[in-house]
């Protein structure tokens, strides 16, 4: 379901009914952009970011706005099936605690440099003047940790009978590093051009600059990193699971970003689109939408919607804000209703409930809203999950 609205230069296409007011205004400066092209998309997951909404998809010509990709750059998905049908509780707690000793949680980096063989492939930003180049021996020590926030690594059944391995996260420093300081570029840029507000958030650099062409490459590294970040995880966890299951046999690896910018043609037009919290999702692409971790997930296959840029949501969605959960939910009643359903969770403090099911939109509605995006393949339940 889609359903259009004019609220600047060109429409917002809404995959949602209801929209909150700093939301809202985030996408009438999105299309009151003078680069901005055909339309706005807002997926149904859409809440409230920096500048752009998370769930928000913009095209734009001849520029890049860095605050459109996020501070996360190249932050995702990825999934693998195992070839199990059951795992036990007990045996559960056990993958669980192997995944905490190899992998690093929250502010956590791993103490001592890992394998360069697990750094993405230099596409040229390390050998200029670059913030990666600066960040890559603390990245030596980040690639292969999850990070915190909204990330996580979850286990769970899916509807076809199989258990799966899932896990969200991004680019870690080095990500924000490049976000912040291509950020604070694009600032310089408006200052001298003086066509957009500062209050908008969502300063440009000009794509045949210097510094546009630096940001490209910088995000795009960033983008492997947090691929390289997640697959290194995904290979602690199955052998965490291999340890305690004694089964080896995994299916390949399903990964999906969903903070980046890419040189794409929509409608007849070379554009670069911007996905903040969003993914791709091409004619028969898979992809994954999760839930929260008292709810289901999804691996999907894209319908192609030229309408939304051929992207659908990345998530549920947040229903409040971290510091609004915090202060709102309850650490009993959401634990417990975590615990009726045999979910081993992370809801332990009044400081996790940042990351309750109650704080995030129910998933089923937003897979409802864009039925016209994607089509479920599998249906994943959780069993048992650790939080950033």
């Amino acid at each position: 379901m889609v359903k259009q609205v004019k609220y600047g230069k060109i429409p917002a296409k809404l995959w949602l009914d209801e929209i909150d007011e700093g939301t809202l205004k985030q996408v009438v400066n999105l299309s009151e952009l003078p680069f901005a092209f055909s339309h706005v998309a807002l997926m149904p997951d859409a809440h409230v970011g920096f500048g752009m909404p998370i769930g928000g998809v913009l095209a734009t010509k001849d520029v890049i706005i860095p605050n459109a990709v996020g501070v996360d750059i190249g932050c995702g998905m990825c999934a693998v099936r195992t070839e199990e049908n059951f795992v036990s509780k007990e045996n559960l707690k056990k993958i669980l605690g192997l995944i905490r000793k190899m992998v690093p949680v929250g502010f956590n980096h791993h103490q001592t440099k890992q394998d360069e063989k697990y750094m993405p492939v230099d596409n040229g930003v390390l050998g200029i003047d670059s913030i990666a180049a600066r960040e890559y021996e603390s990245a030596l020590k980040q690639v292969g940790t999850l990070g915190g926030g909204n990330h996580f690594i979850e286990i769970q059944r899916g509807d076809d009978g199989f258990i799966y391995l899932m896990i969200h996260s991004g680019s870690r420093n080095i990500g924000k590093q490049v976000a912040d300081y291509y950020n604070r570029q694009a600032g310089l840029i408006r200052e001298q051009q003086n066509d957009i507000p500062k209050s908008w958030m969502l300063d440009y650099l000009y794509i045949d600059s210097e510094t546009g062409n630096k940001y490209i490459l910088e995000m795009n590294y960033c983008v492997e990193f947090a691929l390289s970040n997640r697959k290194l995880m995904m290979e602690r966890v199955k052998e965490a699971f291999t340890d305690v299951t004694g089964k080896d046999d995994f299916g390949e690896l399903i990964n999906i970003p969903h903070n980046y910018a890419s040189f794409e043609n929509h409608f007849n037009t070379e554009v670069w689109v911007h996905r903040k919290g969003a993914t791709r999702a091409e004619i028969n692409e898979t992809g994954i939408i999760p839930g929260s971790q008292g709810s289901k997930s999804y691996i999907v296959s894209g319908k192609g919607n030229p309408d939304s840029f051929r992207s659908c949501s990345h998530g549920a969605g947040r229903k409040l804000g971290r510091n609004d959960a915090q202060k709102r939910l309850s650490v009993d009643e959401e634990s417990g209703k975590l615990d009726k359903l045999g979910v081993i969770h992370s809801i332990r403090t009044q400081k996790d409930l940042d990351e309750a099911p109650s704080a995030y939109k129910d998933i089923h509605q937003v897979m409802n809203y864009q039925q016209d995006l994607v089509e479920i393949i599998t249906e994943l339940s959780p069993l048992a999950v650790i939080k950033g």
